[in-house]
């Protein structure tokens, strides 16, 4: 039989009793290993996934100066998509209807904000019709909502100037 270094050193002078023999003390120290591995690749699932959560019908919104807004008030979602398509929320809704629908949802109180998402690339006219049939529709908070890094309206480039004269 082949005794460890340990086992060498430990036996030397020291007589083994009987009943403490090959026992050892109960493990108390929790392995915390798995659960990091477990969190971290649940992290990883949410930041992926959140932004997909966001919005439900898939734009481009056009970039503006303007920055983010700060408040979060349950407000009602209208998507308008390149093609002239209108959406309240994620649902499908035709131009008629768009007054009705937004009546009902606002339960009576024009309150409630509206966001509209019109897509970069969707007609002016539609936006406008839409734009339109809210304000005749009550609806007083009304917000485009945009996309942030467009180019600035500031006077950060110096205008063009006119030809001098010589």
């Amino acid at each position: 039989m082949a005794l460890s270094a340990n086992d060498a050193f430990g036996a030397v002078g020291k007589r083994r009793s009987r009943r403490g023999r090959g026992r050892r003390g109960a493990l108390s120290e929790i392995n915390v290993t798995p659960l990091v591995d477990v969190m971290l690749v649940l992290l990883i699932i949410f930041m992926i996934s959140a932004p997909l959560l966001t919005s439900g019908v898939s734009i481009e919104l056009p970039k503006t100066e303007a920055g983010a807004m700060q408040d979060q008030s349950e407000p009602i979602t209208l998507t308008i998509k390149a093609d002239g398509a209108l959406f309240v929320g994620e649902t499908p809704i035709p131009f008629g209807a768009l007054k009705p629908r937004l009546e009902a949802m606002a339960s009576g109180g024009y309150d409630k904000p509206i966001y509209v998402r019109a897509d970069g690339k969707a007609s002016y006219e539609v936006v406008a019709r839409v734009m339109a049939a809210l304000s005749t529709g009550g609806f007083s908070k009304i917000n485009l909502i945009t996309d942030t890094g467009g180019p600035s309206s500031g006077a950060t480039t110096a205008a063009p100037s006119e030809p001098q004269a010589k």
